[in-house]
């Protein structure tokens, strides 16, 4: 009897409520199309996410992407490496289907009194100053073919947690973040490809 009840008692239980939401993914052109998508776990938002990099003053990449998402998603980040600079911004809302308009542009911000190395050329010791929520020094290393280059700067906290830390295995990257002025070294590295492009971290964090 007791098992029965159970049973019943399971399959009679409301089920969890989630939200319908569109999702976005851009392919290679960066251009996507909305479907509509059940969140798969309660308590979900939905989200549009806007990443935007500049490479000496210009705008080189703008993405615009949808989906569901966490509240500890909903943020706004950056990383920025004196040459180039990507922005991350989201906006999360908690109705049915609300994420229909992409993300905004995320704003300009101020320095924000910390202070870090960056790399010009093979000089890895010139002062960058951070802005916004750029809260921690980074510096990363890539492999392109045979050379090892690194360059330095400021990152947001969300940049720098190993679930975000998406390009560890694109070009053989790695990332290593501190906090603290000028925590990220002032050794010197060899120049390459990389100083002479403009370097994207590109951080999924819808999913």
């Amino acid at each position: 009897m007791h098992l029965l009840t159970l049973i019943l008692g399971i399959t009679l239980l409301p089920r969890a409520h989630t939200l319908n939401c569109y999702e976005c993914v851009p392919g290679t052109s960066g251009a996507c199309t909305d479907t509509a998508k059940e969140c798969p776990l309660s308590g979900q938002l939905c989200g549009a996410l806007r990443m935007t990099s500049y490479a000496g003053g210009s705008k080189v990449v703008d993405i615009n992407s949808k989906s569901c998402a966490l509240k500890a998603e909903c943020i706004e980040a950056s990383v920025n490496f004196g040459i180039s600079k990507t922005k991350i911004n989201t906006n999360c809302c908690n109705s049915n289907l609300c994420n229909v308009k992409p993300a905004p542009e995320a704003s300009e911000s101020a320095p924000n009194g910390k202070k870090c190395f960056q790399c010009k050329g093979q000089d890895c010791t010139a002062t960058l100053n951070c802005e916004g929520t750029e809260d921690h020094c980074i510096s990363t290393t890539m492999n392109i073919g045979s050379e090892s280059m690194t360059i330095k700067g400021c990152a947001s906290k969300l940049i720098c947690l190993p679930e975000t830390q998406q390009m560890s295995g694109i070009m053989g990257a790695k990332v290593n973040c501190c906090q603290g002025d000028y925590c990220n070294s002032a050794s010197s590295t060899s120049a390459g490809l990389l100083l002479l492009v403009a370097p994207l971290v590109s951080v999924v964090v819808l999913s």
